[in-house]
């Protein structure tokens, strides 16, 4: 048996997990590690400009490519900087395996310079953490760490091994199995309570399903359209589910929730069923919770037995993995009788579309993300968090391969661009698009040295409203128009006259396609809806550099419709 140390032991463990690409950003603590991977052409190392950004990087390659995201940092603020991408993955069910150095062991506990105690500090926003204390346990330990983050329901995993771990010499096996007595994830159907199910569907009259992101995490999507077509039930997604299906299918009827279509809401108020799979029904969904389907029987599907009836008390509980559930009722499942309650669906549908062009005629939103479909039929669309966001859930279309990538859970500003970056390098052969606010492109914009240094042609679209936009539109609606802190463009010397229509605003910094271009890439300014189509051509021929596109959009544009909170799903302000 050959000794070998730890950080080779690392390599290895590495190698036979068949991690390609790790995001790493090197430090102290770390340096043992870094210099094992020197020179290793199986596994390529990508520096970002910041650890969180390098977290989201890894977070955005796990999700489209289905794969554990891995990274590496070292010890103290390195490891700190982690803390938002890990509840980032976590909320959102990523499969991620964060390795943080440490100090030595016998510094552990004596305030050693840049010493945090990250297991402490993560053990509530991750699916396990731990610190590796003998050199025999370390690739027990990798081992589990990625059958942990990527069995029964994904999540992040934190290893936090010290310096003197990574240093010591050991065993050099690695193990071909992992034994975890306390960890042993079921995901198959209990046939009984499926049977069960299925069996209060067929006696609906208004069925509906509704579809969360289990259903896209499972990669259970072309079984998911399959059962919906031979039940002829109508389908409802979260934010986090659209994609489950096409979105141009027949019987799909758009995102339930604050910023769903009036159909979906109105369909969940009315339905008499809602068979709802890979959701975990938090309050962005749901509106007025004893309000939320209130005349109907609830079954819920998910693979965290903790989801089920933690927010919505529901009916008939089945604990499965979302592909599994899906594919067994493909085995009992029946046309019904939905023609009418489509017909009514349909009907909502027509008479309540989303459409921004009557309240905002020149260069909005709608245009942008529409051009887009058009344009990119395969692309991999990441978003930041706020009105970006919502319309691009609104107004994507999502068929063929293309997917979107966007915090549900934690609602993370800063994600777009970096998951973008962490896209791309999964995906060579898609175009990849981040479609951010102008306050979320700054919170990782040197990311845009990390897109250049890997030669990315990314398509970053900022829609530029020169506010905190989401923000905005909150204190419009239910705060008086009192605008506090959500002006980008303001500086030390305004008068604070915001609701004047006369006032004179500063320019705004940064300024945009300068400083993409001190990055070396390419800017580009649209102020027209006219322009959109010729910047996203000229964005597409770039091939080995990234593209900055700033698109200058009604200050005041709102989302629509919305509900507002603590009200219920059919009390929608359709004109916000």
């Amino acid at each position: 048996m050959a000794q070998i140390k730890g950080t080779d032991l690392f390599v290895k463990a590495l190698k036979e997990e068949g991690v390609d690409i790790l995001f790493g950003y090197p430090g102290g603590q770390a340096i043992d590690l870094f210099d094992s991977l020197y020179g290793q052409d199986d596994i390529e190392v990508i520096l970002p400009r910041h650890e969180q950004a390098l977290v989201h990087a890894a977070d955005g390659y796990a999700r489209s490519t289905g794969k554990v995201g891995v990274c590496l940092v070292t010890s103290g603020p390195g490891a700190t900087n982690l803390v938002t991408g890990i509840a980032t993955a976590n909320y959102d069910s990523v499969p991620l395996v964060c390795f943080t150095g440490q100090v030595p062991m016998n510094l552990i506990g004596n305030d050693a310079f840049q010493e945090v105690d990250i297991v402490g500090i993560t053990r509530s926003i991750c699916k396990h953490c731990v610190t590796v204390r003998r050199r025999e346990d370390l690739g027990r330990i990798i081992k589990e760490a990625f059958f942990i983050a990527r069995n029964g329901k994904p999540g992040p995993v934190l290893v936090d091994i010290p310096k003197d771990i990574q240093q010591a010499l050991g065993s050099d096996e690695y193990p071909a199995e992992v034994n975890i007595r306390s960890y042993r994830p079921s995901t198959k159907v209990h046939e009984g309570q499926l049977k069960k199910a299925v069996s209060e569907l067929n006696q609906a009259k208004r069925p509906v399903f509704l579809l969360g992101g289990g259903v896209n995490i499972a990669r259970a999507g072309q079984a998911m359209t399959r059962l919906a077509e031979m039940t002829r039930v109508p389908v409802i997604t979260t934010i986090m589910g659209k994609g489950a299906i096409p979105s141009d299918h027949p019987l799909y009827v758009g995102n339930i929730g604050i910023h769903g279509n009036y159909a979906s809401n109105t369909a969940i108020s009315e339905c008499d069923v809602l068979f709802s799979i890979g959701t975990r029904f938090n309050d962005r969904i749901t509106g007025k919770i004893s309000e939320f389907a209130k005349n109907a029987k609830i079954i819920h599907i998910d693979i965290d037995t903790a989801s089920i009836s933690r927010n919505i008390v529901v009916d008939i509980p089945i604990v499965a993995d979302a592909g599994n559930a899906i594919n067994k009722m493909l085995e009992y499942a029946k046309p019904l009788p939905t023609e009418d309650w489509l017909a009514r669906i349909q009907d909502w549908k027509d008479r309540y579309p989303i459409h921004m062009d009557h309240r905002y005629p020149g260069l909005n939103p709608e245009k942008i993300i529409r051009k887009i479909n058009k344009m990119f039929p395969d692309a991999i669309v990441t978003t930041d968090v706020g009105q970006n966001q919502l319309w691009t859930t609104q107004f994507l279309s999502m068929t063929g391969k293309r997917q979107l990538l966007t915090s549900g859970g934690l609602g993370t500003m800063g994600y777009g661009l970096p998951a973008a970056i962490g896209a791309q390098l999964g995906n060579p052969d898609q175009r990849v698009i981040a479609i951010s606010g102008d306050g979320g492109m700054q919170m990782n914009i040197q990311e845009m040295a990390t897109a250049m240094c890997q030669e990315l042609p990314l398509i970053l679209c900022v829609l530029n409203n020169s506010w905190l936009g989401n923000v905005r539109q909150w204190q419009e609606m239910f705060f008086d128009k009192r605008y506090s802190s959500t002006c980008l463009r303001y500086r030390r010397g305004c008068t604070k006259d915001c609701l004047n229509p006369d006032k004179c605003c500063p320019p705004y910094t940064p300024d945009f396609i300068k400083l993409a271009e001190s990055y070396g890439a390419h800017g580009i300014r649209v102020e027209t809806a006219e322009d959109i189509e010729a910047a996203f051509a000229a964005a597409r021929d770039e091939t080995k550099r990234p593209t900055l596109i700033e698109f200058i959009i009604d200050p005041e544009a709102n989302v629509s419709p919305m509900v507002a909170t603590g009200k219920p799903l059919n009390e929608m302000v359709l004109e916000c």
